[in-house]
Parts: C-alpha cells; structure tokens; sequence
C-alpha cells in the first residue's frame, strides 16, 4: 500500500495579490504561492528558520505559514520513509538561500517528482515569472528576500529527526536577492513540465566539482535575470547530487560534460552548448528570444507621426458651476418621489460634497501650482458614493448628468482615483464602484429608448470616462477585462457599452468626446507595448491574462473606429483623435495578423482613411492640416498587411 502525498498551497500576499494586483499592475495574479509536501506525517518545505532559509520539517500545519489555502491531492508513494529523508539530506546543500527563485514551488516539485514521477500544478510552477514581471512584483522583492532572511522558531519538530547536518549551510546565504529567476529540476518530471509550461526553456546542466561551470554560473545568472518573463524559463541541473533525479535528466538528454547548455522552443530542443563561452551563450539565448518572440511588423515601418503623437490623456478639468448643479440637483430629489432619503441626500451634496469640491477646484485652479493643490481626503467618499447610488437608481436618466459631472470633477482628484480604484477591495465594493453603476445607467437608456440615454448625461459620463484616464490606478480599473467580485460584467465591456454607440451620435460635441475617450482607451492599450518594444520584449506579450477576451475587444473598437471614420465629415478635430485611435491599437497590437489585419482589408480601412484626405472627405476640401493629413497616411500604412 503507497503512502499518500499532500500539497499544501500558502499564499504569501494573504490575499492582496487577488484583490490588488490588476489594478496595480494590469495583470491578474491570484496569490503569491508558496507550497510544501506533506508526507510521512510530515510537512517539508523550503522556508526560514532559527539558522536561515533553508529546508524546514515540521508538523503538518504547524509551520509559521498557519493553515494552508488550499490542499492538493498528488497521489501516492511506493517509496519508503528512510528513502525518502535520505534523499532530503542529500538536497539539502540545493537548496540554500542563494539558490531561491521564490523558488518555492520548484522545491516541492522536485520532492513529489521524487516521490511520484509527476510535477505539481502548473498554475502554481509558473507564478515566479509571472509575478516578478510585474511592478508590484519588484516591489514586494524585499519583502520576499527579508522573509526568507530572518529566522523563524517553530515548536514543532521532524521525527525522525533530520541528519545532523540538516540546515547547517542555511546560515551561510549569499547576501544578494534570494528572489532570483533561476529554477531548480532536481527530477525528469520537474524539468518536463518546465518544458511543458514555457515556450522558452535554457537548461544548465552544471556539477560542484565542475570549475568552468562556476566561471559561467554568474554570466547565467545575469542573463536570467535580464530576460526573465512569463513563458520564460532559466532551469539548473546539477549533477553532483546523486539521490536527486538530475542525473535522470542528464542522461535522457544526453549530458556527458558539464557545464553544458541546452535551448529548447515549445519543448522542442534547439541548439546545445558546451564549455564555458559566454559570448556564445548570449548569442544562442538571442536568438532563441527572436525566433520564440519575433519583431512586430509595424516596428519596421517609418512612423515619426504615430511615435511622436503624445499619449498623455484628453482631461475635462473645468469645473462646473457649483452652485447651478446643486439646485439643479435639490431640485430633481425634492421632485422625485423615489428617492427614499431625501435629507440624508441633500445634506451629504449640500454640506459635504459641494463645499469640499469648491475648495478643491476652485476656478483659478489650473492657474495655481501643483504644490499648493491639497488632494481631498476619502473620509466624504463613502457619504457621497451612498448618496449618487440612491440618486442613479431613483432619478430618471434626464435627471442624472448633476451627479455624473461633480463625479466627473472629483475624479481628477489622485485620493479619490485610488479610492475608487479599490472599491473591488472593499466588503461595500457594490455600493460605491461609481464609475461602473453610471456606465451601467447609461447604458440602460440607451438600451431602453430609441433615441438612446439623454445628450447631457451622455456627453458628461463621456467626460467623467475621459477623466478617469488622469491616474494610472484607475484607468487599470475601469478597463479590467473581467468580471470582478462586485460586477458580473466587466469595467472595460460597461465603458465600452457607452463609448461605441457615442462615436456615431448626431451631436458634434457628443462624438468629440467619444473620440477624446476612445483616444484615452487606445493611448493606454499602446503605452506599455511602446515600452515593451523599447526595453527589447517581445510586443506579443498582453497585458491581460484573457487573450481571447483582449483579441475580441479590440476587434470591436477598431470596427467602431473605422466606421465612425467613414460617417464623420464634420469634424477635423474628431477625424484626428479617431485616426489616432485606430493607430494606437493597430500599432503594436499582438492580434495584428491573426485578427486585426484581416479585419482592416475587410472593412476597406485604408479607402475609408484615404477618402479623409480628399474633397468631401472631411468638410469640403478634406483635410487640411498637415499634421492630421501626416497622421492619417502613417495610419492607412498600418492597416496593410504586406
């Protein structure tokens, strides 16, 4: 009978990273993972301890970590206990704490795949690369290493008792960051499904005794750490360890010296190395990386418009006339028999809100430096959030634009933008995602009446959208591309909802701020594949965890924005900030020649932008101002798919 084999799953973020770490980072992370095998009635993982980080045996859930999130069945075991123990002893000089990638679940995947053949969970192997790509990822690196750093007593300790030696190297760790991007394959099975889950593996097969593997080891090192991402896996094998199944590994590859290097792309092996070149090394990496991640097309093309065209937002700064929207407001709650709290209502935007805002912007406020403008504190933000909710689902749609446009204004504010932005953080998220309760309003008139949500309440949320794009923390917020907690649509689909059917509306100024919008929405898609492309990643890496979803969005912003090229012949102004739309989400788009390409020949992109430059295209003699005449040009040169 086999001995059963538990995973235990510890989030070290204890829970923040789920909540968090969209709006911080653009990128999905549900937990920062840290994992131990339980086995032998005993629970073994890597962690700190009275003599530093190193390998720890404890009680199972008796370790500093408390009680784990979740538990993993991984089968059973024909191997004996003594086996077992013999083979910790023997790692134990592995797994240091200069070795450690938050290399937390390579360990425990070396020890199941010892114990069964098989690999942990893949969702839990590839979190390194995928967290410490991020900026909050970097930012909580202290906090990992200082974890791992200090010592941690437990009252719980292994029987049998682990070898003398057991943790007596853990003191002597390497003073540099712990949190390094080198995994460890101590089994065919752990190397396997390295293989498996990334489309670019480079293997170093390495020995103690092994001096030129010493000499390359930090070049390897370096080199990791500059092309560490998700997809992205820099993998030791060290040979020296005889009860480790590295030598397993070496064998079924083919491994007869150290150091020895091999590349593989989508699990296939590419290019072998052997010796101690470090030039070579950076070469065979170099290539790997063009061939898995090639150039975007659009890089090689001459764009000095498109490239020079300023991504910084379209704000609505000026305040509205304060005194004229609260009577306006007073009001449409003193007539309105929905409303159940009428006093509460009033008093919060009479005494509250308004005065805090009239303080805030005043006026002259854009004439004031940066310095003397105070931000407003959230303590007013859960009254006021209280109040607009009770106003939008009780007024009509006609009487909604006072509340969307002191939202609109308020925004502006850096204290307010992060306190909305983590509204899917907090137990009262339902009641004051603002933002997302009057995209929804809108969208239901628009829904609701053939002639669509009323032009002031249009018009001003397209404002207040506008506005959301002031600050980074929510901007990621209202264009998460999934439902949340408090929303079973997601943000960016409600903003999307409002933004489409605007970009066709009879009203001049309506479709202005559409296109001022949709140039906000583009600017922030191209913004960090700009970045990518200039740092030297591959632009083929999304933001978003939800590719489908990110493919499907952009096929249908950018039939938005060709068709309301094709229907505006009014407006200069807005022909441009389309044009520039459209060019920033082609530009660098990853789904260019699966989704977007193809769609642009079908739509006839390039005759609909080429017709804005004749007569009649746009007003009488088309276009006229070179720089929206250059821009347009640039643009029907990205829609071709030569």
């Amino acid at each position: 009978m086999g001995h059963p084999i538990k995973l235990y799953v510890y989030d070290l973020s204890n829970g923040m990273a789920r909540n968090m770490s969209f709006q911080l980072t653009g990128k999905q992370i549900d937990g920062i993972w840290h994992t131990s095998v339980v086995v032998f009635g005993r629970e073994v993982y890597y962690g700190p301890y009275n003599a530093g980080p190193g390998i720890q045996v404890v009680q199972p859930g008796q370790s500093h970590h408390g009680r784990p999130l979740r538990i993993e069945d991984m089968g059973e075991t024909d191997l004996d206990e003594e086996t077992f123990w013999e083979y910790i002893s023997e790692i134990q000089q592995e797994w240091t704490g200069d070795k450690v990638l938050l290399v937390l679940p390579p360990f425990t995947n070396d020890c199941v795949g010892f114990l069964t053949g098989r690999s942990i969970p893949s969702w839990i192997i590839n979190l390194p690369a995928d967290f410490l790509s991020t900026p909050f990822g970097q930012s909580m690196r202290p906090m990992i290493d200082n974890m791992f750093r200090r010592a941690v007593p437990t009252t719980s300790t292994p029987t049998p008792a682990p070898p003398p030696s057991f943790g007596a190297s853990a003191s002597n760790v390497n003073p540099t960051s712990l949190t390094t991007p080198i995994q460890i394959a101590g089994s065919s099975a752990s190397f396997n499904s390295l293989l498996k889950s990334n489309r670019i593996v480079v293997a170093f097969f390495t020995s103690d005794t092994c001096p030129p593997c010493g000499m390359i080891a930090p070049v390897f090192k370096d080199i990791a750490e500059d092309r560490n991402k998700p997809g992205v896996a820099f993998v030791e094998v060290n040979m020296s360890h005889s009860m480790t199944g590295a030598a397993a590994v070496a064998r079924e590859w083919g491994i007869s010296a150290t150091p020895t290097f091999l590349f593989f792309l989508d699990g296939v092996k590419r290019s072998e190395l052997k010796g101690a070149n470090s030039p070579e090394l950076k070469t065979q990496v170099d290539l790997l990386f063009f061939e898995a991640f090639p150039p975007h097309p659009h890089t090689k093309l001459d764009l000095p418009t498109i490239r020079k065209t300023s991504l910084a937002p379209i704000m609505y700064t000026q305040p509205p006339n304060f005194d004229a929207a609260l009577s306006k407001l007073l009001s449409f709650v003193d007539a309105s028999p929905a409303v159940t709290d009428k006093e509460f209502c009033k008093r919060t935007f009479r005494d509250i809100v308004v005065p805090k805002l009239k303080a805030r912007f005043p006026p002259t406020a854009k004439d004031k430096p940066a310095a003397d403008i105070v931000n407003l504190t959230p303590d007013f933000l859960p009254s006021f959030a209280k109040a607009s909710k009770e106003l939008l689902n009780a007024l009509s749609p006609a009487e909604l634009f006072p509340v969307a446009d002191l939202w609109r204004i308020t925004v502006l504010d850096a204290e307010v933008a992060k306190w909305l932005s983590l509204s899917g953080t907090r137990a009262d998220g339902k009641e004051t995602d603002i933002t997302g309760l009057v995209f929804s309003k809108v969208y239901e008139a628009q829904e609701s009446s053939p002639s669509g949500a009323p032009r002031n309440l249009l018009l001003t949320t397209l404002r207040l959208a506008s506005n959301c794009f002031a600050h980074t923390a929510l901007v990621r917020h209202v264009l998460t591309p999934s439902a949340t907690t408090i929303s079973s649509t997601s943000p960016r689909a409600l903003l999307t909802s409002v933004l489409v059917p605007a970009l066709l509306h009879d009203d001049v100024s309506t479709r202005t701020a559409a296109a001022s919008l949709a140039f906000n929405v583009a600017a922030s898609v191209q913004k960090p594949l700009m970045e990518q492309a200039r740092g030297g990643s591959p632009v083929s890496e999304h933001q978003s965890m939800d590719e489908q979803s990110d493919s499907e969005w952009e096929v249908e912003m950018v039939s938005a924005l060709v068709e309301a090229l094709g229907k505006e012949n009014g407006s200069e102004e807005v022909v441009h900030r389309l044009t520039a739309s459209l060019a920033f989400i082609v530009h660098l788009s990853p789904y260019f020649g699966d989704s977007l390409g193809p769609l642009l020949e079908v739509l006839s992109a390039k005759d609909v932008l080429q017709k804005k430059l004749e007569a009649g295209g746009c007003g009488e003699k088309g276009v006229t101002k070179d720089d929206i005449r250059k821009l347009v040009k640039e643009t029907v040169a990205l829609c071709s798919q030569e």
